[in-house]
């Protein structure tokens, strides 16, 4: 008998015209059936365009028509009517985080990078900078902006039923990890991720901040998408470290943003050398790949972060470099980036 799940799977074959996402990851199949060997399909497409609604019909058809057992299929592709605000993107549902100036995602294409020592670091150096600010961790796997930032409270309700972040070194933090036992395991599938992200950034109070920076976990998948299909972002910033197995997913990376119409605001290379205590300039991982790749790619490069075990010892304290001693080489460095992406972002 042919499941939802098997026809769901075959539809993920269907991309959105001009982009390189699935209908089914956009969100718009709406309503499935089927009853011996018929196949019923209903889609909503917030576009407009009728060349886009007739290629996803015809294709949607096509590699259903194929599923053994199938002998009927009826696809039936809606649109927006006249006077229904579309804009020929599949993005159309996307909300303002209420109060937030400017959302911005930190990504890699890879684990091991410091992708969230460096979102805390930014996240401290724009306050630093006297900018507001707040750090979501998207990290439902793996989050670790809790310990990082020194946040062990959990959330708060207010009389809205919002969700209140707590907050630590000026900065407002939301995470899975705040809300779980310790050492509990996240184990979901991918609507359970997309669900929870879209709640911390539409059900918690934010307040009023001009940056909200949003720590993704490493690769492409159902975390990246919700978010870019949830809030319209800023930019994306791509954290790397300067050896080549490094620097070729992050070439996944800015091609994922580039697909979802995401600006990438700039590559920051982490762990670019190490200082000895001689003195001695040791490039552990090579050094300068992330501003070669940043000039291959024709997106700015933001800066380098030398590896100190500081940074690291800070990030386990949960005091960040930034707050503990802005004036050390780390420290500067991260102020600095910050600085850099907050003149970009106006």
């Amino acid at each position: 008998m042919l499941s939802q799940e098997a026809i769901q799977k075959a539809l993920q074959a269907v991309k959105y015209p001009g982009f390189s996402r699935d209908i089914v990851s956009f969100g718009l199949v709406k309503d499935i059936s089927t009853a011996n060997g018929a196949v019923s399909v209903t889609m909503q497409l917030t576009s407009p365009n009728p060349e886009a609604a007739q290629q996803i019909k015809t294709e949607s058809e096509r590699v259903l028509k194929n599923l053994p057992g199938v002998s009927h299929v009826h696809v039936e592709v809606k649109q927006p009517t006249a006077g229904q605000a579309a804009t020929g993107k599949p993005f159309t549902n996307q909300a303002k985080v209420p109060g937030v100036k400017r959302v911005v995602a930190i990504a890699s294409g890879k684990g091991g990078v410091g992708k969230s020592t460096c979102s805390v670091n930014l996240a401290c150096a724009l306050k630093h900078l006297g900018a507001k600010v707040g750090l979501l961790d998207c990290d439902i796997y793996g989050p670790s902006i809790p310990l990082m930032m020194g946040v062990h409270e959990r959330p708060t309700v207010n009389a809205a039923e919002r969700l209140v972040p707590p907050a630590n070194h000026g900065v407002k933090v939301m995470s899975i990890g705040l809300l779980l036992e310790d050492d509990q395991p996240v184990i979901w599938r991918g609507p359970m991720i997309t669900k929870t992200i879209n709640q911390f950034l539409l059900a918690v109070e934010w307040g009023d901040l001009d940056f909200l920076l949003v720590d993704l976990p490493p690769g492409t998948g159902d975390a990246q998408l919700s978010l870019c299909q949830t809030v319209p972002l800023d930019g994306g910033v791509i954290i790397s470290t300067p050896q080549e197995a490094s620097l070729g997913v992050v070439r996944k990376g800015i091609a994922m943003f580039k697909k979802v119409n995401v600006p990438i605001l700039g590559i920051i290379e982490n762990m670019s050398y190490f200082t000895a205590p001689n003195g001695e300039r040791v490039e552990i991982f090579g050094h300068g790949g992330g501003k070669e790749e940043a000039a291959r790619q024709d997106v700015p490069f933001l800066g380098e972060i030398p590896l100190f075990t500081e940074i690291r010892e800070g990030g386990d304290r949960g005091t960040p470099i930034v707050v503990s001693t802005p004036n050390h080489a780390a420290g500067k460095a991260f102020i600095q980036i910050a600085g850099a992406l907050r003149k970009k972002l106006g």
